[in-house]
């Protein structure tokens, strides 16, 4: 596996599939994307995970965070976010949060992050805010 830097379009279609593929493609743009940091995860050279980087100061957001079904289940996302965390730490940011799908947040556990606060939903989907101090 290969992760690497990615244009944000190249994440579109793959948060599109995984995430909201009962939404238009234009509804998986998030605001900012042309300023966030986007990585992908590449097997035999086919982009299979994405996650995207939001960094405000010292605080940084992952968004749209997807893996491509077939490859789910390989430890391709905890690869793929360990890798981010380290990135992160490395450029001496502080906290680093996410909206954890309600389905996903034992994932999310296991990287340290903790709930903050109540679950809430988005297009009717249950998440729950999730963070971890990284310095």
């Amino acid at each position: 596996m290969n992760i690497q830097s990615i244009g944000w379009e190249m994440a579109l279609p793959i948060r599109h599939a995984v995430l909201w593929p009962d939404k238009p493609l234009s509804f998986c743009k998030v605001e900012d994307d042309e300023t966030a940091k986007h990585y992908g995860a590449y097997i035999n050279n086919q982009l299979v995970c994405v996650a995207s980087i939001y960094i405000d100061e010292q605080t940084a957001r992952l968004r749209k965070f997807a893996t491509l079904a077939d490859f789910q289940g390989r430890g391709i996302g905890s690869q793929m976010l360990a890798y981010i965390i380290d990135e992160l730490k490395k450029l001496e940011i502080n906290l680093f949060w996410c909206d954890a799908r309600q389905s996903a947040q034992s994932f999310y556990q296991r990287f340290g992050l903790k709930k903050q606060g109540a679950i809430f939903e988005k297009s009717g989907i249950p998440y729950y805010k999730m963070a971890i101090k990284l310095l």
